[in-house]
């Protein structure tokens, strides 16, 4: 049964109102391929908009905190905390981890993956200007714990 539909079959929002307050955590995973030289610079903080990184960073905890401005139907949640991790995978490839955690009623796996994506996104705008050819390959859960169930990426 679709959480989101109700028994005309429209679209609503979730009633969480009676859902009980847990610590709910979420990890999500981005994948971004580029040309090598473009993730050298990239890690260097040597592109011409600046430090990507650090941009992208940013990007993806604001990306977090704002899924339910971009998401139709996602709740307004009170995060307490959003990190986003880099990882240089291979002489071409860049991996973007955000984790994000709430006390709340319900779970932060759109933010974490909404995060992930504006991440990702961010990164390839601060290095279109020397690889328009990047791929952002993958985005995937990876875990999410608190309320009525936990899952586990075991790909």
């Amino acid at each position: 049964m679709l959480t989101h539909l109700n028994e005309a079959g429209e679209a609503t929002m979730v009633d969480v109102g009676q859902k009980d307050i847990t610590v709910r955590t979420a990890a999500a995973y981005a994948r971004i391929r580029m040309q090598p030289e473009t993730l050298e610079a990239l890690l260097a903080a040597q592109l011409k908009k600046g430090d990507g990184l650090a941009a992208a960073r940013i990007a993806g905890i604001a990306g977090a905190k704002r899924t339910s401005e971009l998401i139709p139907l996602c709740h307004n949640i009170p995060l307490d905390s959003v990190t986003v991790e880099f990882e240089k995978e291979s002489a071409c490839t860049l991996g973007i981890t955000v984790r994000s955690k709430c006390n709340y009623k319900t779970g932060v796996e759109m933010e974490a993956l909404t995060g992930a994506s504006v991440a990702a996104l961010t990164v390839y705008d601060m290095c279109k200007a020397i690889d328009r050819g990047m791929v952002i390959e993958e985005l995937r859960l990876l875990e999410k714990t608190g309320g009525k169930s936990d899952y586990h990426y075991e790909g």
